[in-house]
């Protein structure tokens, strides 16, 4: 059924709607949903447009796929998708798919846009953030008192929910508005505290505007390396908050980069290394399975579920992974091959930081500066604690850093 998209103009028009349907659309936008031999949009653009498709209407498969329209490229189409399609939605797929040649974008005024107008924030100085389909705890490194938020949820249940876990993070105070169906006939805007959250009857198609304020019992992240200790869950196997900030300044995250923390233990390298920017990503090996879990917890706590866990040693548990970007090892560097095998994995311009407390994986380190380069630093921490109703140094285990850049 496809056609050459090499056409003389583009063969697809995205065509962003709103709640107010073909009212909000500009003559353009209606000439391209009229003139096009198939729609596809969600059930509800579908309906919103009605008067205006002369073609066929197609709704989106589920599990959703963009096949049915690839199937007809270069035949006349249109696109229907909620406000901007390339905020958060089909657009970003499309532009995947197609060459900018082929398509024409018509956007209408995003969800936080109108939002935005509604209550008279600059947008500009607004944190927004989508947790439709995504889970709730992305929000958490984002709760730091004075800020304000734009959130998008998946249904009705979910401002109810965010507002709980608002509440359990001592957030409890904050200002949460409730944005519904905005821009359309059934728009509504109702505001409450998320500690007494009580609202009913909401709308599937919602925003939360939360302006953040904080109890003295507060969980808030800060996105700078070295967090307290005392913010994560441990057995003591913990890359202490000194040498975690030293150790992350080492391994220098890069936005889009990925790292592979080996032998995570409580797994605060990985979330760090997430917590400095949201398009980075983080796999946790861990030999233990009761860490694994404490890893996944912690990553939940500090609103980074996308940490990724793999149970089992290197080098045998690293087989098959995504390619790094930057390996830390902070226990089990002098397990047989671990070294050969980062080392070689890693790719040009790849970065390798190894902590060593023991002789054995200093030795290891030691020569392994000696061949290959790098930097090499110790670390020695000493920390004032009580003694004998006084106060004395206390110094903790040294650690020989090896930074190691791959040529």
């Amino acid at each position: 059924m496809s056609a050459d998209p090499a056409l003389s103009g583009p063969w697809l028009s995205i065509v962003g709607i709103g709640e107010d349907g073909a009212n909000g659309l500009s003559p353009q936008a209606e000439r391209a949903i009229s003139a096009a031999r198939f729609v596809f949009g969600g059930t509800r653009h579908l309906a919103l447009a009605h008067d205006l498709i002369r073609g066929e209407a197609i709704a989106w498969p589920t599990p959703f796929s963009i096949t049915p329209l690839l199937e007809r490229r270069g035949l006349p189409c249109a696109v229907l998708a909620s406000g901007d399609p390339f905020l958060y939605g089909v657009g970003n797929l499309i532009a995947k798919a197609l060459l900018p040649s082929e398509y024409l974008s018509m956007p209408a005024p995003s969800a936080f846009s109108l939002a935005a107008n509604r209550l008279g924030w600059p947008l500009a100085d607004a944190t927004t953030l989508s947790l439709h389909g995504r889970p709730l705890a992305l929000i958490r490194p984002h709760l730091s008192p004075g800020r304000r938020l734009l959130v998008l949820t998946s249904d009705e249940t979910a401002p109810a929910s965010i507002s709980a876990l608002l509440s359990a993070g001592g957030f409890g105070p904050s200002r949460v508005t409730l944005m519904e169906a905005l821009g359309g006939p059934l728009e509504r805007i109702r505001t409450a505290h998320a500690e007494a959250f009580d609202l009913k009857e909401i709308n599937p198609l919602n925003l939360l505007a939360i302006e953040v304020v904080a109890a003295a019992d507060a969980r808030i992240v800060s996105r700078v390396a070295g967090l307290d200790d005392a913010l994560y869950e441990s057995d003591g196997q913990i890359t202490k908050r000194e040498i975690r900030a030293l150790t992350l300044s080492a391994l220098s995250p890069r936005p889009g980069q990925r790292l592979w923390d080996i032998g995570a233990g409580s797994g605060s390298v990985g979330i760090e290394w997430m917590l400095a920017g949201a398009s980075l990503s983080a796999i946790a090996i861990e030999p233990r399975a009761d860490r694994a879990a404490r890893i996944r917890r912690n990553a939940e706590a500090f609103g980074v579920p996308g940490l990724a866990v793999v149970e089992g040693s290197a080098p045998e548990a690293l087989a098959g992974l995504p390619v790094p970007d930057a390996i830390f090892i902070g226990g089990g560097a002098s397990r047989p091959g671990v070294l050969d095998v980062v080392m070689t994995t890693l790719p040009s311009s790849g970065r390798l930081v190894v902590n060593a407390v023991t002789l054995e994986t200093e030795r290891l380190v030691l020569a392994a500066h000696a061949e290959q380069g790098g930097s090499l630093i110790r670390i020695a921490i000493d920390r004032a604690l009580p003694l004998a109703g006084m106060t004395a140094w206390e110094p903790a285990r040294p650690i020989t850093q090896w930074t190691w850049v791959r040529p």
